[in-house]
């Protein structure tokens, strides 16, 4: 079940703590990756890991495209970049994000800007890029990685959530103009997952954020990679412009 063979994803932000570990789900599964970031070194070895670790007896591998997400003209070459490396895209993975935290009142211009550009323009051009061979084949799965703090609100996060909102909002309107080609659109909103991010954090703030999970644990990243290799999956079909939501149980949202 899920078998994703066959089957070309494009993953964002592929080498950070949740985009590793969904490309990993998605190899483990039989998917062939392009995996982006704009770490150019650490995409590379994050590719040879990959290759080593799922011998792949149906594809010649797995790839790796360099892209700026806050570069209007780099997002706009990634889709055809994929295209003419492994000729098809059926899987979409947005996961690349970034934040700039700051109280409202004191929030700069630019931490706005570059938190919108970054998690909310650039996966819409992204989409809009992928609609048109998905279109063709009758056939894709786009996911999105949102986050819990886009349903809930997050002090010190006003663009952060706004984006992350934005996003939910987007997938559902896409979601209703691609169903009728075999396309789907949907969201995974992670709750507080262990990273190198959340690991800079001391004991007693990460024994405050347990506190708030009823699990009382950060989730993990294969449990994030888990849920999206379901969505990505021929067996997904019927579902689409939804969110599901892996936090332990922090916000129960339905």
């Amino acid at each position: 079940m899920f078998s994703l063979k066959g089957m070309n994803a494009l993953v964002t932000g592929a080498s950070g703590g949740i985009g590793s570990a969904i490309a990993h789900a998605l190899a483990s599964q039989g998917a062939r990756l392009a995996l982006s970031g704009s770490n150019a070194s650490k995409l590379r070895a994050f590719r040879d890991e990959l290759n080593e670790t799922y011998a792949h007896h149906d594809h010649d591998g797995h790839v790796e495209i360099t892209c700026d997400l806050g570069n209007a003209t780099q997002v706009e070459e990634l889709v055809p970049a994929m295209l003419d490396t492994l000729g098809s895209m059926d899987i979409m993975v947005n996961n690349a994000g970034i934040t700039r935290d700051n109280l409202g009142m004191r929030m700069k211009d630019e931490e706005w800007d570059q938190v919108i550009r970054i998690n909310l323009e650039a996966s819409f051009r992204l989409m809009r890029a992928a609609a048109k061979p998905m279109m063709k084949a009758r056939f894709g799965r786009i996911i999105n990685i949102t986050s819990v703090v886009g349903a809930t609100g997050n002090p010190g996060q006003m663009n952060y959530c706004a984006a992350k909102a934005g996003l939910t909002g987007m997938t559902k309107a896409f979601a209703q103009e691609v169903a009728s080609r075999g396309i789907t659109a949907n969201c995974v909103a992670p709750g507080f997952i262990r990273t190198a991010m959340t690991a800079a954090l001391d004991e007693k703030q990460q024994a405050a954020i347990n506190a708030r999970i009823p699990m009382g644990r950060m989730g993990e990243g294969a449990e994030i990679g888990a849920a999206v290799a379901f969505l990505a999956s021929r067996e997904a079909a019927y579902v689409t412009g939804e969110t599901l939501h892996v936090n332990g149980g922090m916000a129960m949202l339905g």
